[in-house]
């Protein structure tokens, strides 16, 4: 169009990359009951991310039905993400979305919104009322790890590879990745797996708690379906409520977590007992 400025002139975000549906920014997602299931469909790049990619998370987040209780993340093909669409790296980028050299002419402010939205995509996995799945095979490569550190729990196939490639190229992880990674390995390892952005294969993941359980690759699929299914024998209610009482739980004392556990059950007897006579 006469006129308007190309997505390098406007930062390097292409500002309506969260137009349209998830399919045509490389995902796809479905709904069946409780269960969600959002599909980072690339194969064919092994599924790498853009910045279409996180706004499109976003998206999804943003418009889950309220029925969902479960959502898996997975990937499609023998990857499930190898991270950052290299054409990010380029002074072309990707059509229409722009590319890092662009970002990194934006203002303070600008940058700091932009990343915000990137990162919008990664944090509603979080929610309290939903458990956060990834069902991981092959490469969880960069952004590909911190989707998986986004979620809950992660089932990992016996081929898995997680690395954390930006400090080898130059960036640090900003998709959210760094606080569960250190809540979950410790500050030591943590730096240890950055720093070296060396390969954690599935072994090495179940031992230092990267994952929850290690299965074979033909089995991952069922693996997660049996977890949902245990999920969601639980009560909705209750299950929130444990998961923010647990999430909450490294920033109080010891005596501020019984309160919130007060606080919690106090709701709970009210919704099941109250009524009785």
């Amino acid at each position: 169009m006469a006129g308007a400025k190309a997505p390098e002139e406007r930062g390097g975000y292409a500002e309506d990359v969260s137009a349209g549906r998830p399919e045509e920014h490389g995902l796809r997602f479905e709904v069946d009951g409780e269960i969600a299931t959002i599909t980072l469909n690339r194969p064919d790049k092994r599924n790498a991310q853009t910045f279409a990619t996180w706004s499109a998370l976003a998206q999804i987040g943003d418009d889950l039905p309220e029925r969902v209780r479960i959502v898996v993340v997975k990937g499609e093909g023998p990857s499930f993400s190898a991270g950052i669409d290299l054409r990010m790296f380029t002074p072309e980028g990707v059509p229409g979305q722009g590319s890092f050299s662009s970002a990194a002419r934006l203002g303070a402010a600008a940058f700091e919104q932009r990343l915000r939205q990137a990162q919008r995509g990664f944090l509603w996995l979080r929610r309290p009322e939903i458990v956060s799945v990834a069902a991981v095979q092959g490469h969880a490569i960069g952004a590909g790890f911190q989707l998986a550190l986004a979620c809950d729990l992660r089932i990992v196939a016996d081929d898995v590879k997680f690395c954390m490639k930006e400090p080898a190229l130059g960036l640090v992880p900003d998709l959210t990745g760094t606080k569960p990674l250190v809540e979950l390995v410790g500050l030591a390892r943590a730096i240890d797996i950055c720093l070296t952005a060396r390969t954690v294969e599935a072994g090495e993941a179940l031992r230092i708690g990267l994952a929850e359980q290690v299965v074979a690759r033909d089995d991952l699929d069922q693996a997660v379906r049996d977890k949902a299914a245990q999920l969601l024998s639980t009560n909705r209610d209750a299950a929130t409520a444990t998961k923010r009482l647990l999430q909450g739980a490294r920033s109080r004392t010891l005596e501020e977590q019984c309160a919130a556990e007060g606080a919690e059950q106090a709701e709970r007897l009210r919704a099941l007992f109250a009524a009785q006579p």
